[in-house]
């Protein structure tokens, strides 16, 4: 399955999957997430992600896992 959502480009943050058009890695959102820390402070945080980003990762990420199951 391909992602308009994230992209890994290795003349970015040397591969590091990221928010599609922006410097920000997923991992940095899943951290915010287990800290539990909010969508919406996230987002104040790292405003070049926007909420439908957001909400597509996450419909992205169920997705796969109901798949895999």
């Amino acid at each position: 399955m391909r992602s308009n959502v994230i992209t890994s480009d290795p003349g970015v943050l040397s591969g590091t999957p990221v928010f599609s058009g922006t410097r920000v890695p997923l991992q940095t959102f899943i951290e915010y997430l287990e800290a539990e820390q909010s969508i919406a402070d996230f987002l104040e945080g790292f405003p070049t992600v926007s909420k439908t980003q957001i909400i597509a990762f996450l419909e992205e990420t169920k997705e796969r896992f109901l798949e895999s199951a």
